[in-house]
């Protein structure tokens, strides 16, 4: 995978994306925390042709969450307070994106310097850059961890839409909540202090 989609600031693969300083040695031991193997990527890539079709319908309850809770909308306002429209569309092209990025579960060294650099946009490293959004300057680390529940809950009910058994949607569910653990804990990457990770 590249980034041929033509989405505004999706580098992932791109040339200029800082190496992931977790190496793929680290983020194999990560794996074993969370316990997350080989049918967790079968089960996600599983996912990828139920979800496919519905990445706009996912977007749309994550969206709507996020924008019912001015804590977590706040970081998308600008310096009057108000949401800037354009930001949270930029955002939510690359967030679809990487519905499908998790579903394929392609973790190569690629995927790995994609997820640092999703790190460093949530962080004050290089958050508003990739847009130039004059908007908070941090996705506070509390909120971006929390997420990990309400984003994999509301997931669960689009993994059942695509007819497979009660047992391959529980799969299907528990890869993606591991999937995002280890993503949301490579992003915090930036929060940490050198040598604390």
């Amino acid at each position: 995978m590249n980034a041929e989609t033509n989405i505004p600031g999706y580098t992932y693969g791109a040339q200029g994306v800082a190496r992931s300083p977790v190496t793929p040695a680290d983020f194999e031991l990560m794996k074993q925390s969370v316990l997350f193997g080989e049918e967790d990527v079968k089960y996600l890539r599983l996912s990828h042709e139920v979800l496919e079709d519905q990445v706009d319908a996912i977007l749309d309850v994550w969206y709507g969450f996020v924008g019912s809770n001015p804590h977590l909308l706040e970081s998308f306002t600008g310096k009057d307070g108000k949401p800037i429209m354009d930001y949270l569309g930029a955002v939510r092209r690359r967030f679809c994106q990487w519905v499908l990025d998790t579903a394929r579960a392609e973790y190569d060294q690629k995927w790995l310097d994609y997820q640092h650099e999703i790190g460093l946009r949530h962080h004050r490293s290089r958050k508003n850059r990739t847009d130039g959004a004059a908007s908070t300057d941090i996705v506070p680390f509390r909120h971006l961890f929390l997420l990990i529940y309400p984003v994999t809950f509301t997931l669960r009910p689009f993994l059942a839409k695509g007819g497979h058994s009660a047992e391959d949607v529980d799969r299907m569910h528990a890869a993606w909540v591991k999937s995002c653990l280890l993503q949301v804990t490579l992003w915090s990457r930036p929060y940490v202090k050198d040598g604390d990770f």
